[in-house]
């Protein structure tokens, strides 16, 4: 049988913004991914990934999208967009766009227009709601980014929704009006030759009933999941995706393994792939804020995806990831980014691109990028962390040192210091102060220093991606795990009926002893230089067969 494109390619995200600056503003662009283009095709990736790149009012970078079909002018023109296409295509790498669909921006013609009158053609297409009986908000959601979920429109005296932030008004999916331009719009882009979207927390577009009319009290993990999430997206594969090839990848945090398994089944399939997130919330204690980290471990992170790869394993398909635009750089989350950088920030490249499903490299994985250390809350431009900083100094009462320090290791703007290109001034990112810093280890660990290294992780990861596109085993092989309980071991093989992989993982720093039943393997990739021997070094990768 031979597989969607989809299946067997290896995919890259580009966060625009902080990936290349063309024309000196200190803002990523499309003309600097466009005179990157050579060197994606070199990684061997075949699907990119953009963040968005629509108008927007930046409130929060871009997820804010106030004309769906016009480029943001700091990234460029539509032009612009189109050469980077062709570029793409022309080197065999597809291109899925970012859907934000859940909200707009407050800007969007659409909510200026809902805004203006109770009794606007538009009003209906966001969430408006009366006052509860004592003025306040309808019910007590509080929005992602902190603070209650609705806002106050004073002119009309009526409540908007907002899950994330108040200049991102929810859209509702329950106004079959909304639907059909919102459709509409999405089929332009297709006509322009995208080979899918990316769909933005797509998993809230279903509100409960009766919002804002009593029994509707606590979080916004209310909205997850909804009761009519099926039919919607079932409407927008009909409407847009049916009779193509087109790739659909949502982002469902909160989504159960056998939702996702039912909305994934490729016999009747919703979306093609998901990003789940329980792997990402295991370094936060339940029901804690993201902010208050757990340590996190090991034998939790593989019983965690080896749940989703026995889950999804029949007709399901996994979107894999470590890291992305959202959460801190994988190196300094899940390895050691300081005596063992090179070597782990490589083994957890192997394990990304091992696992059955889709993987997606975030921009600087390839060369081990870790988190960055700023030294003030002025250096942060992060929206959630900024009112993160407000509430953890203010209504939590920490002290700033100790905010800080909890900031540093959860920020999104993590992974959105710019990419590591060169020891150039700025990173070889831009000619100008970039929008944020770039992270000061960029004299030692940047794009230019790994490709004269031949042993950095930046060429590494390219013999792991073209390995894995050689290697029928690896891209559709059955994932077994063949020991669930070594405490630095994760051991697992990769099958087909003709084919077998054995990848073994050390993930401490402390020599462990390689099982005897693998002995008479042979190694075909690993990330020392001793790959014979009968225990695995600290950090050490290694493929088998």
């Amino acid at each position: 049988m031979t597989l969607p494109w989809w299946k067997t390619c290896v995919a890259y995200q580009i966060y625009p913004r902080s990936f290349c600056d063309s024309n000196g503003d200190g803002v990523g662009d499309l003309r600097g991914i466009i005179s990157k283009l050579d060197y994606l095709a070199s990684l061997g990736i075949g699907m990119l990934w953009l963040c968005p790149v629509y108008a927007s009012p930046n409130d929060d970078n871009g997820y804010d999208i106030s004309d769906y079909e016009a480029i943001q002018p700091e990234f460029g023109t539509l032009e612009d967009w189109a050469a980077l296409r062709d570029g793409l295509h022309a080197r065999g790498i597809r291109l899925v766009m970012d859907l934000v669909a859940n909200h707009s921006s407050d800007e969007h013609a659409w909510f200026v227009e809902s805004r203006a009158a109770k009794d606007s053609d538009k009003r209906d297409w966001y969430i408006w709601r009366p006052p509860a009986a004592d003025g306040g908000p309808p019910n007590d959601w509080q929005s992602v980014f902190g603070g209650p979920a609705w806002e106050l429109d004073e002119a009309s005296g009526e409540y908007y929704l907002h899950l994330f932030t108040r200049k991102q008004p929810d859209l509702n999916w329950a106004n079959p009006q909304f639907r059909d331009a919102l459709f509409a719009m999405m089929q332009r882009w297709v006509a322009l030759g995208i080979d899918g979207f990316r769909m933005d927390v797509i998993n809230l577009i279903s509100k409960p009933d009766g919002l804002g009319q009593g029994g509707n009290e606590g979080g916004m993990d209310r909205a997850l999941n909804g009761p009519r999430l099926r039919d919607y997206l079932a409407e927008m594969r009909h409407e847009v995706f049916a009779g193509t090839d087109l790739v659909t990848i949502g982002e469902t945090p909160g989504m159960p393994l056998d939702l996702a398994r039912e909305i994934t089944d490729e016999r009747a399939p919703l979306l093609d792939m998901q990003f789940h997130f329980e792997h990402v919330d295991l370094d936060h204690a339940p029901g804690a804020s993201k902010w208050d980290s757990t340590p996190m471990t090991m034998p939790a992170l593989r019983a965690t995806l080896s749940r989703w790869q026995a889950g999804m394993e029949a007709h399901g398909w996994n979107s894999l990831y470590l890291g992305n635009h959202d959460q801190p750089r994988t190196v300094s989350r899940y390895g050691d980014d300081v005596r063992y950088r090179r070597e782990s920030a490589m083994l957890l490249m192997t394990l990304l691109l091992t696992l059955k499903g889709t993987p997606f490299i975030y921009q600087g994985d390839e060369i081990g990028m870790a988190n960055v250390a700023f030294d003030s809350i002025d250096d942060y431009r992060d929206i959630e962390t900024l009112n993160a900083w407000r509430w953890l100094t203010g209504e939590r009462g920490l002290d700033a040192a100790t905010a800080l320090a909890m900031i540093r290791k959860k920020s999104r703007d993590n992974a959105r210091t710019p990419m590591q290109w060169s020891a150039a001034p700025n990173a070889g990112f831009s000619s100008a102060p970039p929008w944020i810093a770039p992270n000061p280890d960029y004299a030692d660990h940047n794009v230019a220093a790994a490709e004269a290294e031949p042993d950095s992780v930046l060429h590494y990861t390219r013999r792991l991606i073209a390995l894995r596109a050689q290697t029928p085993a690896l891209t559709c092989g059955h994932y077994r795990l063949l020991d669930a309980e070594h405490p630095a071991l994760w051991l697992f093989e990769r099958a087909t009926p003709s084919s077998r992989c054995v990848i073994a993982l050390n993930f401490s720093a402390t020599a462990q002893a390689l099982p005897a039943e693998f002995g008479t393997l042979s190694c075909v990739l690993g990330n020392t230089a001793d790959r014979a021997a009968e225990t695995l070094a600290a950090w050490e990768a290694r493929i088998l067969i």
